[in-house]
């Protein structure tokens, strides 16, 4: 183990205490020791309290114990500390993280005071097939997400993230092009996230600001799963769960179409009651009230679901919607959509060589689907089908998955024309 003095040193760097005329505590450290002021500053700080409280022994190896507390105790001087002396603590923290959680509360309370701030991000490779299409270079695209996660106080929270936009290998323009345009919406880098969360109650937190993806309901994830901003109010108590919010959808289609379908611009009212049950199983309703563009052709939409867990390997989800919509070009009255979702396994990133199956139905009517975005991993022919679809997920190493799914038995519910086939596959790691 290192010796105290070595620990000491180290702990001046990050907490750069400084009290030029402090007392000496210690009997054996003289004051022209090299040592001296780094020893004084840190005692006078209540980084080191020494032996009996007169000898700083500093020959003396020290236990792993006592180096987590200097390091918990360099933690609540981070707010004097410099962007790289905060980085000498975090990898002081990792390596005495076992040390640190001894502590408990203690050490709890301390990240609560510092307000600690966490780095995350993904990265998507994916390649998307159509049969039939025969112009295919734009086939392989990617994406690049970061996020920052700072903890402000025990009750509130901010979170703020960056995205790239899908870009394609096959792609001619130049790289700093937008999607849609140049406008600060549509940009290649742009924020997805802003939001801050706080906690009203030990059940209750509200979240104001712009969230990376906004679902209708909790089911499969047909309708959406874009930037969406908000002000949200939920109440869950582990049992029960009531949440309420008003907000403007952030993406659409780039040009008006003739199904009138574009959710860019469009407000809607929202709420969702759900219930939650001890084998991980759910079950929810929810419903979303549109308006603020007369264009859209859709009033309101509710929709239910159900997630059932059974064995220890089997997930089964079933999810209904339905649209309030006059029959129109590409629309029937009234659209509905039903989903099934069989699943085995759980594919997960932290566990490697962890892995599932899953097989789906989808049976559409036209118009069912709202446009633009979606969390569903098709990215063409989302209504008028009844289409049946299968993958695999597989977590080949920690942090890095993995997936390939594609549909069969396609058919048109309206007209003549089967919509063609889809297929895609992507890599996705996680930092």
């Amino acid at each position: 183990m290192k010796s105290k003095v070595l620990a000491a040193l180290v702990a001046t760097m990050a907490v750069g205490a400084t009290c030029a005329f402090a007392a000496n505590p210690f009997v054996d450290v003289p004051s022209d020791s090299w040592a001296y002021k780094s020893v004084v500053e840190l005692a006078d700080a209540g980084i080191i309290q020494g032996v009996d409280g007169q000898y700083f022994q500093g020959n003396r190896n020290i236990t792993r114990y006592e180096a987590a507390e200097m390091v918990a105790k360099a933690m609540a001087h981070m707010d004097k500390a410099s962007v790289e002396q905060r980085a000498l603590i975090n990898k002081l923290a990792d390596e005495y993280a076992d040390e640190l959680n001894n502590l408990g509360v203690r050490v709890s309370n301390l990240e609560n005071k510092v307000g600690n701030v966490k780095l995350t991000g993904d990265a998507r490779i994916r390649y998307k097939y159509q049969n039939g299409k025969t112009e295919n270079d734009n086939s392989w695209d990617y994406r690049v997400r970061l996020r920052a996660n700072a903890n402000v106080n025990d009750k509130t929270t901010v979170t703020y993230g960056i995205s790239s936009n899908n870009h394609n290998f096959g792609d001619n323009n130049a790289a700093s092009s937008g999607r849609l345009g140049k406008d600060e919406e549509s940009a290649d880098v742009y924020t997805d996230i802003a939001k801050v969360d706080t906690k009203l109650g030990a059940n209750l937190t509200a979240s104001v600001g712009r969230d990376a993806a906004y679902n209708l309901g909790n089911g499969y994830g047909y309708q959406y799963g874009d930037t969406f901003d908000r002000a949200e109010l939920k109440y869950n108590n582990g049992k029960v769960a009531a949440t309420a919010g008003y907000g403007k959808f952030k993406e659409g289609l780039p040009t008006w179409t003739v199904s009138g379908s574009d959710l860019l611009g469009v407000k809607t009212g929202y709420g969702e009651l759900e219930g939650f049950f001890g084998n991980g199983s759910a079950v929810g309703v929810y419903y979303n009230d549109f308006n603020g563009k007369k264009e859209f052709t859709a009033d309101d939409l509710w929709g239910a679901y159900a997630s059932v867990n059974f064995g220890s390997k089997w997930n089964a989800l079933a999810n209904y919607e339905k649209i309030s919509k006059d029959a129109a070009i590409n629309s029937v009255n009234d659209p509905e959509v039903w989903i099934g979702k069989l699943t085995y396994g759980k594919a997960t990133m932290a566990a490697p060589k962890s892995w599932d199956i899953w097989v789906e139905y989808l049976n559409a009517d036209a118009g069912a689907y709202l446009g633009g975005s979606t969390n569903s991993w098709r990215f063409n022919n989302m209504d008028n089908l009844k289409s049946w679809g299968a993958g695999v997920d597989y977590t080949f190493a920690k942090n890095a998955m993995f997936s390939v799914m594609g549909s069969f038995a396609t058919d048109a519910k309206e007209g003549n024309d089967d919509p063609n086939e889809l297929a895609r596959a992507q890599f996705v790691f996680a930092f």
